[in-house]
C-alpha cells in the first residue's frame, strides 16, 4: 500500500481520494499520537485553509477529528501556509493543520501538518499518524471533547511578523501582485502597502472557484501584462497557499526562484547573515545560480528535489538561506517553511536599499537554457546501471565542459526518467538532451 502521506502531507481529488472521512480520521489521529507523546495537557491546534470550495467541507472534517480526539481548535480563517506555521509557534500550539493544494487545480485539496514551533512534522511521527488512521482510539465525552474557537486576529498577528521580519521599508515601489485568486489575496496587498509600496492587486477576488485558474505563479502572463500596462516597478506571483512566489521586472522578464536567492544571497552576505556564506538549493536549481555564487564567493550546496529536503540541509547545517527554482525559499530565521510573501518583501527591500531595479539586481546571474525530456522506460534501474547511458552522458559532459550541465534523475512515482540539460544556448541544451533521451530510451 502507498504511503498515505507524500512530500507535502496528504494530497488528493477532494472528495474523491481526499475524502472528509479521511480528513476526519487524519486529524482524530494526528490529535491522538500528539496527546501520546505529551499528556501534560489538551492538544491545542491551529486550523487555517485557502479558498477553494472543498476546503469548508474538509476544514469542518478536520475539526470533528480534533475534537473527537480531544484536542482544542483554534480556527484562523483564509491563510496562506506560512501563515499557519507561523501561528503555530505564536499561539503556542502543539499542532497546524493547512488545508490546501497549493497550486494544484480547484478539484484537488490537501492536508499539511505542522509540528509545535511551525515545523514539518518528522517523518516518524508521520508514520505513526499513518497507522492510526485505521485504528481509532478510545473517543473522550463530556468535557473531554475538544472545543473550536475562532481566532479574529490572526491575519493582524501574520502581517506583523511580516513587517518586523522585513529590513527596510519599500516606500516609492510600485507593484502588482497576483494572488492567484488564493490564500494571499488579503494578506499580500495589506503587508506590501503597510510597508510602503503602492499596490496594484490582481486576482485577489477568490469565489472557492478560481484559485490558480490562468493566474499566479504558475501562469505568468496576466501579471506580465498588468506590470507593462501600469507601468510598474514589478510583479509578484503567487501560488494557490502563497508558500512561493515568482517575479518578474518592470519589462515583463522572469525573475524566477534561482535568480531571488541569489539576490538575496548577496544582500544576507553584505548584512552579515548569510552562514558560512552558505546557500541551499535543489539540483535542479539552473548552473547560472552555481556560477553565479562561485563568482562571489559563496557555497552552493544542493539537495534532492523537494522543500523538505531543502529544509533538511538547512537544520542540519545551521544555514540561512535555500529554496528551489519554483520559488519556494525559506528564511529560517523568520520563517520554518517556505513563506512567498516574505520573500517577495525581502527582495522588495533590496530594491529599496540600493536604489537599483529588479532587473539590475537579477542581473547578477545568467539563466543557461534548461531543457527537460520525460523519457517513458520499462526499467528505472535499468537505466541507472546502463554502462551507455554512463557513456552518452559522460560525452555530453564533456562537449559542454563547464559551460553546461547534465541531470539524469529517476521519477519517484512514475517509470519516467527526466533528462535535463543546460547549455549556453538552447539549440544546444535541445540537441543534447533529446541525444541522450533516445539512449535512455533505448535501454529502458
Amino acid at each position: 500500500m502507498a504511503r498515505l502521506f507524500g512530500t507535502d502531507g496528504v494530497r488528493g481529488l477532494a472528495n474523491g481520494d481526499l475524502t472528509p472521512e479521511l480528513a476526519l480520521a487524519v486529524s482524530a489521529s494526528a490529535a491522538r499520537v500528539l496527546a501520546a507523546h505529551d499528556s501534560s495537557h489538551r492538544p491545542i491546534a491551529v486550523v487555517g485553509r485557502d479558498p477553494r470550495v472543498s476546503g469548508e467541507m474538509l476544514q469542518a472534517a478536520v475539526c470533528a477529528g480534533l475534537t473527537s480526539a480531544g484536542a482544542d481548535v483554534m480556527q484562523v480563517g483564509v491563510l496562506p501556509t506560512p501563515a499557519i506555521a507561523h501561528l503555530v509557534g505564536d499561539l503556542d500550539a502543539d499542532l497546524g493543520v493547512m488545508i490546501s493544494a497549493s497550486h494544484n487545480p480547484m478539484p484537488d485539496n490537501g492536508i499539511k501538518l505542522f509540528a509545535a514551533g511551525g515545523h514539518k512534522l518528522p517523518d516518524a511521527i508521520e508514520d505513526e499518524i499513518e497507522a492510526g488512521v485505521d485504528a481509532p482510539g478510545p473517543r473522550p465525552t463530556g468535557a473531554g471533547v475538544g472545543r473550536i474557537y475562532d481566532i479574529s486576529d490572526s491575519l493582524d498577528r501574520y502581517v506583523t511578523h511580516l513587517l518586523s521580519s522585513t529590513p527596510y521599508r519599500l516606500d516609492g515601489l510600485r507593484v502588482v501582485v497576483d494572488c492567484a485568486n488564493g490564500a494571499a489575496w488579503a494578506a499580500a496587498p495589506r503587508a506590501y502597502r503597510e510597508a510602503g509600496a503602492e499596490v496594484i492587486a490582481i486576482h485577489a477576488l477568490p469565489d472557492g472557484e478560481n484559485i490558480n485558474d490562468g493566474c499566479g505563479s504558475t501562469h505568468l502572463d496576466a501579471v506580465r501584462e498588468a506590470v507593462l500596462a501600469e507601468r510598474a516597478d514589478l510583479g509578484i506571483a503567487h501560488d494557490g497557499d502563497a508558500d512561493r512566489c515568482l517575479a518578474v521586472d518592470a519589462s515583463g522578464d522572469l525573475v524566477d526562484g534561482d535568480q531571488i536567492m541569489a539576490v538575496l544571497a548577496l544582500a544576507m552576505k553584505e548584512a552579515g547573515e548569510l552562514v558560512e556564506d552558505t546557500l541551499v538549493a535543489t539540483v535542479m536549481s539552473n548552473l547560472g545560480l552555481h556560477l553565479a555564487m562561485r563568482d562571489h564567493g559563496l557555497e552552493l550546496r544542493t539537495t534532492a528535489v523537494g522543500d523538505r529536503y531543502v529544509l533538511e540541509e538547512l537544520r542540519a547545517g545551521g544555514f540561512s538561506l535555500g529554496g528551489e527554482q519554483s520559488g519556494h525559499v525559506v528564511l529560517p530565521a523568520y520563517a520554518t517553511t517556505g513563506d512567498g510573501l516574505l520573500t517577495a518583501m525581502r527582495l522588495m527591500a533590496r530594491m529599496t536599499s540600493t536604489g537599483r531595479t529588479l532587473a539590475e539586481l537579477a542581473g547578477v546571474m545568467r539563466r543557461l537554457p534548461q531543457v527537460l525530456v520525460n523519457v517513458k522506460v520499462a526499467d528505472k534501474a535499468a537505466v541507472a546501471s546502463s554502462v551507455s547511458v554512463s557513456e552518452a552522458v559522460a560525452a555530453v559532459e564533456s562537449e559542454l565542459g563547464d559551460t553546461g550541465r547534465v541531470l539524469l534523475r529517476p521519477s519517484g512515482t512514475e517509470q519516467l526518467v527526466r533528462v535535463m540539460v543546460e547549455a549556453p544556448t538552447h539549440d544546444t541544451a535541445e540537441t543534447a538532451a533529446h541525444r541522450l533521451a533516445s539512449v535512455v530510451s533505448s535501454v529502458g
